[in-house]
C-alpha cells in the first residue's frame, strides 16, 4: 500500500512540475466575439500593434478588434518570445 501510495504522489507531483514549467497555467489569453478558445477551431490571422507588445492580452483582443471585424475573429493573445499580439480567425 505505501509502494502505491508513494508511487501516484510521485506522479502527481511530476505533473504538477510538468504543467508549472510549461507556462500553461500562466495564459491570460481571451476568447474575442464569436470564441474559438480551442486550438482545432481557430487559425493564425495577423499580427497586432507594436512588437513587443506590452500590453494584455485583454488589450490585443481591443487591437484585433479595431483591426478586423468580429465575424472572422474570435481570439488573440500576446505570446512568443518577442511578445507580439496574434489575432486567430475560425478554421
Amino acid at each position: 500500500m505505501a509502494k502505491n501510495l508513494n508511487s501516484i504522489s510521485f506522479a502527481v507531483l511530476l505533473f504538477v512540475l510538468v504543467i508549472a514549467s510549461t507556462g500553461i497555467l500562466n495564459s491570460e489569453a481571451v476568447d474575442c466575439p464569436g470564441g474559438c478558445s480551442l486550438p482545432a477551431q481557430r487559425t493564425f490571422l495577423d499580427e497586432c500593434g507594436a512588437v513587443p507588445f506590452t500590453g494584455t492580452d485583454a488589450e490585443c483582443c481591443t487591437c484585433c478588434k479595431g483591426k478586423w471585424l468580429s465575424p472572422p475573429l474570435c481570439w488573440a493573445v500576446v505570446e512568443g518570445t518577442e511578445k507580439h499580439c496574434h489575432c486567430y480567425r475560425h478554421v
